[in-house]
């Protein structure tokens, strides 16, 4: 299977539970990695594969009108995205809250599914 992959997305997005979280959109950094079907990369054709664009700018679009409280349950919609309406095989998605505490970089979840899973 191959893959794609997005490395450090920046997305403002709505999530959390306490009331500085829900007062405004914070920056998250997503990382995602997904399979795409071996006859794009066979057949050197674009309407073959997973277009990360479109995988892009789909994510950002959803996460800027909606609110979750979880970050695993933004993980899990991301993915069910990649699975159910791109079609990706196998997902795995990482997300992180930044500077959210004091002396403490990232905060966030790791999340991997696959269409077998499902």
């Amino acid at each position: 299977m191959d893959l794609i992959f997005i490395d450090e997305m920046r997305v403002e997005a709505q999530v959390g539970v306490f009331e500085r979280e829900r007062a405004a959109p914070q920056t998250l950094e997503i990382s995602l990695s997904f399979g795409v079907p071996d006859a794009a990369a066979q057949n050197d054709d674009i309407t073959r594969t997973i277009r990360y664009d479109e995988v892009i700018n789909r994510i950002r679009a959803e996460l800027a009108v909606r609110h979750f409280n979880l970050l695993e349950t933004l993980g899990e919609f991301v993915i069910a995205l990649l699975l159910d309406e791109f079609g990706s095989p196998w997902v795995r998605i990482s997300i992180a809250k930044l500077g959210i505490m004091k002396g403490v970089r990232r905060v966030g979840v790791q999340i991997e599914r696959s269409r077998a899973q499902r």
